[in-house]
């Protein structure tokens, strides 16, 4: 490796010391681009077009986003006026969020529609439709993320899927806990537990809300609803 260094520094210098030297060494990389020019053209050529490539990209996707944005306006107008028909299907002049999911997916708004969309579609009881486009959509809004796992959650016990459900709400407990919402949804997961006759898990989920969340509005309910599902889970091992 130091014989290395030292013959590259000892090149170095005959290159800075010899002008010939160093007329030698550009007459020999002009002789390497005249005996390879089509190919260090294409190279060239390669390079601008993923520069213009990427470019081009960025321009449509922040106008896609834009008229994204536009159609998911009219769409949340709707969705907030309950009008779920319209919202998720559009007017005949403005798309609906599955439109929008569905054609402009890759955008944030487009993302966003997924997250409205399947709450829509939980409201009008398409429940596994609603569960696909819930747990498709990916934030780094801690509160939203969390509510689109709770919302996938609702939707999957609707179906009987009690345990997937109760892990996911366990998921939105578990996404930036807060004192605010993290209770909400250990008190989901219990329930979902002892629908799937999992009553330790379900305790667990229970005991949690009593020990990190002393002050939420869950802990009453917690307390009794641990000493049910200790009870029954004791019950279950004796059998």
């Amino acid at each position: 490796m130091a014989r290395e260094k030292v013959k590259k520094h000892s090149e170095f210098e005959e290159l800075v010391e010899n002008p010939d030297a160093l007329a030698d060494r550009f007459a020999n990389s002009e002789d390497f681009v005249k005996r390879n020019k089509s190919k260090v053209l294409g190279v060239f050529a390669l390079i601008a077009a993923i520069v213009v490539g990427g470019f081009l990209y960025y321009n449509y996707r922040s106008t896609q986003n834009q008229e994204a944005q536009q159609a998911m306006f009219q769409a949340i107008y709707y969705f907030e006026a309950d009008s779920l028909g319209k919202a998720l299907n559009g007017d005949g002049q403005y798309e609906g969020l599955l439109q929008i999911a569905d054609n402009y997916s890759g955008t944030d708004a487009g993302n966003l529609a997924k997250f409205y969309a399947g709450a829509a579609l939980l409201k009008q009881g398409k429940f596994a439709e609603a569960a696909t486009y819930l747990q498709d959509f990916e934030s780094d809004d801690y509160l939203l993320q969390a509510r689109a796992y709770s919302l996938a959650g609702d939707a999957l016990l609707e179906q009987g899927k009690n345990k997937e459900a109760a892990d996911l709400y366990v998921k939105a407990a578990n996404y930036n806990p807060n004192p605010y919402f993290s209770p909400q949804y250990l008190m989901k997961a219990g329930i979902a537990y002892e629908a799937d006759n999992n009553f330790a898990s379900a305790a667990e989920m229970y005991g949690n809300i009593i020990t990190q969340y002393v002050a939420s509005a869950e802990v009453t309910d917690a307390k009794k609803y641990k000493a049910r599902a200790e009870m029954l889970a004791g019950g279950t091992a004796a059998e």
